[in-house]
């Protein structure tokens, strides 16, 4: 069983992957770079701040702070608690898949993706606390999430399952931090 779900796993990386071009590698690489999202969480530090205001916005960033540390920590847990090896590491997807793209490392292992779980649980804990003043802002930042994470797919250095994975573990991640920062709000609001 598990056998064959890494095999239907490892086609449809092949496919996923394979949907690429040249014209849209710089595309790509720019959206997994960690750091070209710091102008949305600038944004968003912005839309925190118009609706918690300076006290609340502190407890915001230190849920979030918490947040990526955890996800981060359970990615490497299981990354190396499992030690499956990157698609880009398997000699017998090496020619089957597009090229990595330049600038792009290839780690050893790669279950669950960091990357996915990282911005899932950014979208779904920033969606929720912010949900009531911008009604679409949870979608938005959910699809900017599975772009992302398809991003780790498309340059060659995850398969599905760990995106798919990294996502449920970031969602559940997201949610359970949102819940945390209700009740830091209530009691740094109170005091």
């Amino acid at each position: 069983m598990i056998e064959n779900l890494l095999t239907y796993d490892a086609e449809l990386f092949l496919y996923l992957n394979n949907l690429g071009s040249e014209r849209w590698d710089g595309f790509w690489h720019i959206v997994t770079e960690k750091w070209s999202s710091i102008p949305i969480y600038v944004i968003l530090l912005y839309l925190v701040h118009r609706h918690y205001g300076w006290k609340g916005t502190l407890v915001v960033i230190v849920s979030v702070a918490l947040m990526i540390t955890a996800t981060d920590q359970l990615a490497n847990l299981f990354k190396y608690g499992i030690e499956r090896p990157r698609p880009c590491r398997v000699e017998a997807l090496q020619a089957q898949m597009r090229p990595l793209v330049e600038g792009v490392g290839c780690g050893r292992f790669g279950f669950f993706s960091a990357h996915a779980a990282s911005s899932m649980a950014a979208a779904v804990f920033l969606g929720l606390a912010l949900r009531k003043d911008y009604r679409y802002l949870p979608f938005i930042l959910l699809f900017w999430a599975v772009i992302v994470a398809y991003s780790r797919i498309y340059l060659g250095v995850h398969y599905p399952l760990d995106i798919i994975t990294g996502m449920f573990f970031g969602g559940i991640l997201g949610w359970l931090f949102f819940k945390l920062n209700l009740w830091g709000q209530q009691r740094f609001n109170a005091s």
